[in-house]
C-alpha cells in the first residue's frame, strides 16, 4: 500500500487502544489515525483526537459529543454517537485497518460490521468470536475479511503455526494447540484465602497491565475460559485438541505440538505491543518499542497444570464450547454482570464462577442461527445472572 493505512480504533482509550497508538505513531509512514472511539474516558478522547486529528470520532451519548465538540478544533473530526457510529466508523469505505478493542459484548456488532466490510480485522475482543463463533467466522470467510488475533496467546498459535495454515488443524500435522496462562494474582492461594480477595487485589496483575474487568477474568481465569472457545473458532481445534498451561513468567505466550513431536512456541516480554505490532505489520515485521528479551535474568521459564478445583471457570469453559449454540454466549453475559457485581462490591470472588454455573445450568443451550439469536441468549444470561447476583449477596 502506496499511502498509509487508515486505522480505526474501537477502545482508543482503554490499554489495547492506547498500545495500538503507541505502535502506530513509531510509523507515521504506514499508519494515519481515521477513527477513535471511547464509551466514558471523554478527557482522554478528547486529547487523542487534539493530537491525532482523526477524521471521526464515537461516543455513546449526544451530551458527550456536545461536550467533545466544543474542545476540538472545528472542521477537523466529525463526531458520531452510539453503536450506529460504531458501525460505520468500523465498515468505512476508507477504513483499512480495524482493532477492535472494545471490552465485552458490546464490542460484537461493529467488529461483525467490520468483517462484513471485508476489513483486516485485528482481534482483541475475544468476545465476537465467544458469542458468535459459527457467524462471525462465516462473516469473515465471506466478505473476505482478514482477521488477526491480537490476544497473546493467539497470537502466539497464530506464529507458530505453518504460513500455509488454512483455518483448520487437520492436515497441517498439529496435535494439539497449548494456551500459556500466567495464573493471575491467586496461583498459589488457597481456597480459603480467595474467600476474601477484594477488587483491588484481583486487578493487581502481577506481570500485565490490563483493565479492571480483564483483571478480574485473569484472577478467575476466566479469560483463559473464553480464550479456550476462541482458540476452538480461530483455529479449527476440537476441545481436546485446546490445553491450558500454566507459566507464571508469562515469557512463552503460547505453543503449537506437531504430530512429529515438535513443540515450537513464541517467547516474549509481556509486553500487548509485541502482538499488536505483529498484527498491523502482517505478514511482515516492525518495531513495537517492546524491549530485548533478556532469558539470562530470567533465568527459569515453569509450567504446571491448572487447578480445576480453584479456577472452575475453566471446567465451565470446556462446557460452553462442548455444549455450543448459545452456551458461550450465555457464560459470557453471566460473566460481565458477575464481574461488575464484584468490582461493585456486591458480590464475593468466589460467587462469580457460582453465579456463571447457576446461569448456564438455568438457560439450556440453544442453536445460532443469526445474530438476534446471540443478541436473545446474551440478554436472557444478563437477566438471570442479575437474579442471581441479587440471591447471592442477600
Amino acid at each position: 500500500m502506496s499511502r498509509p493505512q487508515n486505522l480505526c480504533i474501537l477502545g482508543a482509550t482503554g490499554s489495547i487502544g492506547r498500545s495500538t497508538l503507541d505502535v502506530a505513531v513509531r510509523h507515521p509512514q504506514r499508519f494515519r489515525i481515521f477513527a477513535l472511539s471511547a464509551n466514558e474516558r471523554m478527557d482522554e478522547l478528547a486529547e487523542l483526537c487534539q493530537r491525532h486529528q482523526p477524521r471521526y470520532a464515537v461516543v455513546a451519548q449526544t451530551a458527550q459529543a456536545e461536550a467533545l465538540g466544543r474542545r476540538l478544533s472545528p472542521g477537523v473530526t466529525e463526531i458520531l454517537v452510539g453503536p450506529q457510529g460504531l458501525e460505520r466508523i468500523a465498515a468505512h469505505a476508507e477504513t483499512d485497518c480495524v482493532m477492535a478493542a472494545i471490552v465485552g459484548a458490546a464490542g460484537l456488532v461493529p467488529t461483525l460490521a467490520a468483517a462484513r466490510a471485508g476489513k483486516k480485522l485485528l482481534l482483541a475482543n475475544k468476545e465476537a468470536l465467544v458469542m458468535a463463533g459459527p457467524i462471525f467466522m462465516e462473516a469473515v470467510r465471506a466478505h473476505h475479511a482478514t482477521l488477526l488475533p491480537i490476544d497473546s496467546e493467539h497470537n502466539a498459535v497464530f506464529q507458530c503455526l505453518p504460513d500455509t495454515f488454512s483455518g483448520k488443524l487437520d492436515g497441517h500435522g498439529v496435535r494439539r494447540v497449548l494456551l500459556t496462562a500466567s495464573g493471575g494474582p491467586f496461583r498459589e492461594a488457597t481456597l480459603e484465602q480467595l474467600q476474601h480477595v477484594t477488587p483491588d487485589e484481583a486487578c493487581a496483575h502481577p506481570n500485565w497491565v490490563m483493565g479492571r474487568k480483564i483483571s478480574v477474568d485473569s484472577a478467575t481465569m476466566m479469560n483463559k475460559a473464553l480464550e479456550i472457545i476462541e482458540a476452538h473458532w480461530l483455529f479449527g481445534a476440537a476441545p481436546e485438541q485446546i490445553e491450558v498451561v500454566v507459566h507464571p513468567q508469562s515469557v512463552v505466550h503460547s505453543m503449537v505440538e506437531y504430530a512429529d513431536g515438535s513443540v515450537i512456541a513464541q517467547l516474549g516480554n509481556p509486553d500487548m505491543r509485541t502482538p499488536i505490532a505483529h498484527a498491523l505489520a502482517y505478514p511482515g515485521r516492525i518495531e513495537a518499542g517492546v524491549g530485548a528479551l533478556d532469558l539470562f535474568r530470567i533465568g527459569r521459564l515453569d509450567f504446571a497444570a491448572p487447578d480445576f478445583a480453584r479456577f472452575p471457570a475453566l471446567r465451565l469453559g470446556y462446557r460452553a464450547l462442548k455444549e455450543g449454540g448459545t452456551s458461550p454466549a450465555t457464560l459470557n453475559a453471566a460473566n460481565e454482570i458477575a464481574v461488575a457485581a464484584f468490582l461493585e462490591r456486591r458480590l464475593p470472588f468466589l460467587a462469580i464462577t457460582a453465579v456463571i454455573e447457576a446461569v448456564m445450568d438455568e438457560l439450556r443451550p440453544r442453536p445460532l442461527a443469526n445474530l438476534d439469536d446471540v443478541l436473545g441468549a446474551d440478554a436472557a444470561a444478563r437477566r438471570q445472572a442479575a437474579l442471581q447476583v441479587e440471591a447471592m449477596a442477600d
